[in-house]
């Protein structure tokens, strides 16, 4: 699985859930882990994680793009991580508040009621129904070559495609009718009535050899002695109505119902968690991708913020913050804006100390940010399209990033645009310590082209006009000699995309 850089911890889990419940209360998340001794230690964190749904993932299957040392070694059978889940689950009286998955080489109907006797409400199908569309099997998914045309962009196999949706509406109106007729004769008239009752199953004594009759199986059937639920019946609270977004959509009412500009003043601290995101779920669930006219609500707050300030903002929301953030600053941000700046009675220097926490605008797809003082770590990993001015990051800045613009006026710490295959980095290197910090394996340092300097100029004179930030004047004061310190951080793959004739295009409203 590709790494979380979000997620070090059940805390940061637990994070992550909230903001995505406040995305989308009306959505469940579903956390998937790896069938492996100790996985039901790991699904009773996630279930207190308020998690809604646990997948058990078995060793078989998966893509057919995976390497096949992980093919081969990693993970063991669903069955063994299933029913260790299941019994710490019960045992500790978790097992009622989420529902468990399993996927893995599931095909048969049979392989259906044992994952539900083991303690499954949910089973995954994916290379069987593949099967049923076609695919043969020849692992070539992420080589373009897929013979008959499931797994590929190439117009000459494409055509060879002959799935059809009939066929795997068979395959599973079948798969089911056969499941039916296993319940029925074990008596279960429901399937939540078949979950968990691990005493209709039984080891086989018929199976041939010496290694065969050694084999116990008598902790993977093991009942938990525990009278508890054994299946999903009660939900979750998660505690969304005490958010303080419940205050900002009553407030932005005239916006969100009549299209009218609203402005809101409010104090924040760091016990307010993922502080607008309900709010721009309410924009996203009336009005679509395409949000509100920028501006139409204003926010203005004081204080500390709390983790995930401004997750997943959506158009149309003008933040300000005076103050500073915890982690997770701009999560997802999805077309908003955010400005950051100490208040004026402040005595630090702000851009040599830290106005927001690690892995701001992680996930960010659009919008703007401009932040008076130093980041975190991991700032704008997995960026795909915002546009951020910031004066100094810690270590991993702009990892995995593949679009937008970020403009760092200052420092970088090391490994600096790892794996960054889009978008542009204008770092800002008066020590001439850039090139000892970037990961070179996919980016090239260059001077700014005239383009670039036009770019760069409007963004830090932006960064100033929002933040009134001293470095910022300083630059552009000088600009003639700062811009000559400019370092362009330019991905090998983005370049080859644009000689192409595609590639990401700079928004010119995030520049106007």
């Amino acid at each position: 699985p590709p790494p979380h850089h979000d997620i070090y911890s059940i805390e940061d889990l637990a994070q992550l859930v909230f903001d995505l419940k406040n995305a989308n209360p009306r959505a469940e998340v579903s956390v998937k882990l790896v069938s492996e001794a100790g996985v039901g230690t790991v699904a009773a964190g996630v279930a207190k994680a308020k998690a809604d749904v646990i997948l058990v993932s078995g060793d078989s299957g998966g893509t057919g793009a995976s390497p096949l040392g992980s093919i081969k070694h990693a993970g063991i059978p669903w069955e063994i991580g299933l029913a260790e889940t299941q019994q710490t689950l019960v045992l500790n009286g978790l097992r009622s508040r989420v529902r468990v998955e399993t996927d893995g080489q599931l095909k048969t109907a049979r392989d259906v009621v044992v994952a539900a006797l083991l303690g499954a409400e949910e089973m995954g199908f994916g290379t069987v129904a593949l099967v049923t569309m076609g695919c043969v099997l020849m692992r070539v998914c992420h080589l373009n070559t897929c013979p008959v045309g499931v797994a590929t962009q190439d117009p000459i196999l494409r055509a060879r495609f002959a799935g059809e949706p009939e066929h795997v509406i068979t395959y599973f109106t079948f798969l089911a009718e056969e499941v039916r007729a296993l319940m029925a004769e074990l008596g279960f008239r429901t399937f939540d009535e078949m979950v968990g009752r691990v005493e209709r199953l039984r080891a086989r004594t018929d199976v041939p050899g010496e290694k065969a009759k050694k084999l116990r199986l008598d902790r993977l059937l093991l009942r938990p002695p525990a009278d508890a639920p054994r299946h999903r019946t009660e939900r979750h609270d998660h505690e969304l109505e005490l958010a303080m977004d419940t205050v900002l959509i009553e407030q932005a009412r005239p916006a969100l119902d009549h299209g009218e500009p609203v402005e809101i003043e409010m104090p924040i601290r760091n016990v307010h968690r993922a502080a607008c995101t309900l709010l721009s779920s309410e924009i996203a669930r009336r009005f679509g991708a395409e949000g509100l006219p920028p501006e139409s609500i204003r926010i203005r707050f004081t204080g500390s913020a709390g983790q995930s300030f401004g997750a997943f903002l959506a158009k149309g929301l003008d933040v300000t913050l005076v103050g500073d953030a915890n982690d997770g600053f701009g999560k997802g941000l999805s077309g908003g804006r955010i400005v950051v700046f100490p208040p004026a009675e402040s005595t630090f220097v702000p851009e040599q100390n830290i106005a927001v926490g690690n892995v701001a605008l992680y996930g960010a797809t659009s919008g703007e940010v401009f932040i008076r003082g130093m980041a975190g770590e991991r700032f704008a990993v997995r960026n795909s399209g915002a546009v951020a001015v910031v004066e100094g990051i810690g270590d991993h800045g702009c990892e995995y990033m593949t679009g937008g613009r970020v403009i760092v006026l200052g420092g970088v710490g090391r490994n600096f645009a790892a794996g960054m295959s889009g978008g542009i980095a204008y770092v800002l290197d008066e020590t001439s310590t850039l090139a000892g910090r970037v990961n070179p394996g996919s980016v090239e340092l260059e001077p700014l082209a005239p383009e670039d300097r036009d770019l760069v100029r409007s963004l830090v004179h932006r960064h100033y006009q929002r933040t009134m930030s001293a470095l910022a004047w300083r630059l552009l004061s000088g600009w003639k000699l700062s811009s000559r310190r400019f370092v362009k951080v330019m991905p090998t793959e983005y370049r080859r995309a644009l000689a192409q004739g595609g590639g990401e295009r700079p928004r010119t409203g995030a520049v106007s």
